[in-house]
């Protein structure tokens, strides 16, 4: 069969396939730790929204509203620029493999698929940053 390649090939395969598999690996670990903040992020905004305006002891801590919104705006971007770098470097395995399979040459493709990807999570990075310097600010601490 012209379609089956052989051992050396698959070998080759596999070989090209570890970068682009720790990438994903790695990406989906910071989806875990972004979608983590998030939900944390989430539950503090809904736990200031249930504080009612007659308790006016806690009612302050209502004006850090806007801050959590805005850290929350972060890591749902950086969560999104990392999901797509997980599309990316998925796309990349699969066209490695299907252009293996079909012995086409898929160097300059592969390349920019991991290009992409690399880019995008570091746009997902520098997001994350910015959400850690507004949550480590001097005023998430002023209470």
């Amino acid at each position: 069969m012209l379609f089956i390649p052989d051992a050396d090939q698959l070998s080759d395969i596999f070989a090209h396939a570890t970068a682009p598999a720790f990438l994903l690996g790695a990406v989906a670990g910071f989806i875990s730790i972004l979608l983590s903040r998030l939900g944390n992020i989430l539950e503090r905004i809904r736990s200031l929204n249930e504080i009612q305006a007659e308790d006016e002891a806690r009612h302050k801590l209502r004006s850090d509203l806007p801050r959590l919104v805005r850290r929350a705006e972060f890591l749902s971007s950086a969560t999104y620029l990392a999901l797509c770098a997980g599309i990316c470097t998925t796309l990349l395995l699969a066209t490695s493999f299907a252009s293996a399979f079909l012995r086409l040459r898929h160097e300059y493709g592969a390349g920019l698929l991991f290009f992409v990807a690399v880019l995008l999570l570091g746009a997902s990075l520098y997001r994350f940053a910015q959400e850690i310097r507004m949550g480590t600010s001097e005023a998430d601490h002023f209470r």
